[in-house]
């Protein structure tokens, strides 16, 4: 199955390749990562404004559990995690949207214009701009350190946005 969650192309791969780069570095660091903020608060958040606000709530676990989680390696590695997170998540209900989405299809009337086809445009439109609006974000640090979280908490920010928006598609949920 074809993975619409972080697939990276253009500006975005070689800012990717850096904030990847810093999080494989935190291998070495112990970081006390859980996805249990960030699913508590999921499961006590009645709309989705409040679970968008969520979103980073185990990667900002994870900085304040970790000695020095607010370096930039530690914010880089604790951020990716929770991005880990998110995409995985995003992928299985993209398959599951999809799914529904085709079954939606067969029953159409000839000539409809076709949901699956839709999803799929709209996915990949939007890893196109999740990858530009990120390499945006991470510009602004002038090529500094801060460039890498910058990079991941904006993909793990859209990714999240995404999974949730598909989540309350009424499909695949």
């Amino acid at each position: 199955m074809r993975k619409f969650g972080t697939g990276m192309s253009g500006t975005g791969a070689g800012l990717a390749i850096l904030g990847f780069a810093l999080a494989s570095s935190t291998a070495a660091q112990d970081l006390s990562y859980s996805n249990r903020a960030t699913e508590e608060c999921l499961s006590g958040s009645a709309s989705g404004a409040e679970m968008s606000d969520c979103i980073g709530a185990s990667a900002t676990a994870c900085m304040e559990d970790t000695p020095g989680g607010f370096s930039t390696v530690g914010m880089g590695g604790c951020i990716d995690r929770e991005l880990s997170y998110w995409d995985a998540r995003l992928n299985d209900v993209y398959g599951e949207v999809r799914a529904e989405a085709r079954e939606l299809d067969r029953d159409k009337f000839k000539g409809a214009p076709s949901q699956a086809d839709a999803l799929r445009d709209m996915q990949r439109a939007w890893i196109a701009f999740r990858d530009a609006t990120c390499a945006y974000e991470a510009s602004q640090w002038g090529g500094g350190t801060g460039a890498g979280p910058a990079f991941l908490g904006c993909l793990m920010r859209l990714s999240g946005e995404q999974t949730l928006y598909l989540e309350s598609s009424g499909l695949g949920g």
